[in-house]
């Protein structure tokens, strides 16, 4: 694992939050409140009609309902080749025809469709900018992007499979061996269960007990956000529209952005 796969931050502890967004603000409220055990739960016709539906905290989309419309695969097309365009039609074939009967099974299809899929690319590289969350559809079209990118994409993916939102966290951790910021996605079973997690560095995916290189600072969904406290529930800190970056990532899902 290279150190640049996870995002170096330094913030102002005395910066308001409400001012930052993505990852700067959990590192400022990581720095005010504490941080904790990542086994520990952190509570809980075109393709815009679909990004739409899964932007939407609670909101019902199921498979059948996944069709990457002709306008989406041509833009792909004209600005990133025919490999872009490939990718997206494979992601869809995946979500469409999936037949799994456990969410186990539905986690590790994602989780190995995207690590093998997507190469990783910091968002400085990519983007020019320091810190921005592309949509699953972004992802795919430049096959590349960040850990942010790779959590984001798996987890509307599930979601568009079936499984529970509230069983999903996208979890900002710390990977302690290079002493640097990292994101994975979370899955509960059950309110109180051990998280297995699902991580772009590695393929498998472990219980949180078997991954004491993570320690997490701050976790959301669509439904809200929480902070990790030592040894116990996370503590809701409030809605997740207070992180700007998600909820840009939100409207460019809407308005079909590539």
């Amino acid at each position: 694992m290279s150190a640049q796969r996870c995002p170096n931050l330094e913030v102002r502890p005395e910066t308001d939050p409400a001012e930052i967004s993505g990852v700067r603000t959990i590192e400022i409220l990581a720095r005010q409140r504490g941080a904790g055990c990542l086994s520990q739960r952190c509570p809980a016709p075109l393709l815009l009609v679909l990004l739409a539906c899964l932007a939407v905290a609670g909101q019902v989309c199921t498979k059948e309902d996944f069709h990457l419309g002709r306008d989406v695969l041509r833009k792909a097309e004209d600005r990133y080749g025919a490999e872009a365009v490939d990718r997206l039609v494979r992601w869809e074939a995946l979500l469409r025809g999936d037949d799994s009967t456990s969410d186990y099974e539905k986690l590790q299809k994602v989780n190995a469709f995207f690590n093998e899929t997507v190469r990783f690319v910091d968002d400085i590289e990519l983007y020019g900018v320091k810190d921005y969350w592309a949509t699953p559809v972004e992802l795919l079209a430049r096959q590349a992007g960040d850990c942010e990118d790779f959590a984001i994409a798996k987890f509307f993916s599930l979601k568009a499979l079936g499984v529970a939102e509230e069983k999903l966290n996208i979890t900002y951790v710390k990977a302690l061996q290079y002493n640097m910021m990292h994101m994975v996605l979370t899955y509960y079973s059950h309110p109180g269960a051990e998280p297995l997690v699902l991580d772009n560095l590695v393929d498998e995916i472990y219980p949180a007990s078997r991954r004491p290189d993570l320690m997490p600072i701050f976790s959301f969904n669509g439904t809200g956000l929480w902070l990790a406290k030592e040894r116990g529930k996370g503590k809701y800190a409030g809605s997740s529209s207070r992180l700007k970056a998600w909820g840009d990532l939100l409207q460019r899902m809407a308005d079909n952005a590539l």
